[in-house]
């Protein structure tokens, strides 16, 4: 199985794009300038938050929308494992246009551009899901449940009583979990019973992030 990791950026960069080119005929151009930065706190999980503050028509109302456009099909390539890129907040504060030389498709193709340069430098950072886990285990086998969760990375929320049996309830990294069914059989000599369902994304911490993004690519290229 196949962890499906995401991407978000973590730093707020000012950037400006110009897209032009001549081809001997009608040319095309387009200039914009923006804030790339996490989304607000209420905007979390709805991928892009584009707020629109051109005035004075700088940029004419009928290319904003292409804007949007390149930047929402852009975020479908991350700049770490090329995987989708989640929760940025764009806010178009300027730029310029040509009378004849700009288009739909140009501001559209700026907005692109303008993505794969703005998220670089924004701190991209990489997103792995994270699971809710209830373990059912006999009081004898809680001793090695519980060092087994640490060792995955996981953080133990609370455990209750059920007979003979305790309930640990805790959250887990999808990719730490991807073998527990058989080693809980054999921790607790097949006595052991558990369930699990996505809760969110979080960050990968740093230290770990670097080798699974070079374990993604590499798998990616293969």
């Amino acid at each position: 199985p196949q962890v499906n990791y995401k991407e978000a950026i973590s730093a707020q960069v000012e950037h400006r794009e110009v897209f032009k080119k001549q081809t001997g005929g009608r040319g095309k151009f387009a200039d914009i300038v923006f804030e790339m930065g996490p989304v607000d706190e209420d905007f979390e999980g709805k991928g892009l938050q584009f707020v629109d503050e051109i005035k004075g028509g700088r940029i004419p109302k009928e290319f904003i929308p292409s804007v949007e456009k390149g930047f929402k099909e852009a975020m479908k390539n991350g700049p770490l494992t090329k995987n989708q890129v989640v929760d940025i907040q764009i806010t178009l504060y300027d730029g310029s246009y040509h009378s004849v030389d700009s288009s739909e498709m140009a501001f559209k193709v700026a907005g692109s551009l303008a993505y794969k340069k703005a998220c670089e430098e924004a701190k991209p950072v990489l997103l792995e899901p994270i699971m809710k886990v209830t373990v059912t285990t006999p009081d004898e086998y809680m001793g090695d449940i519980m060092g087994d969760m640490n060792s995955r990375r996981g953080r133990v929320l609370g455990m209750d009583s059920a007979g003979k049996n305790q309930v640990i309830n805790a959250e887990v990294p999808l990719a730490e979990f991807q073998t527990y069914a058989p080693d809980l059989r054999s921790m607790t000599g097949g006595r052991g019973m558990y369930s699990m369902e996505f809760l969110r994304y979080d960050e990968v911490p740093a230290q770990i992030a670097t080798k699974v993004i070079e374990q993604v690519n590499a798998e990616k290229e293969e």
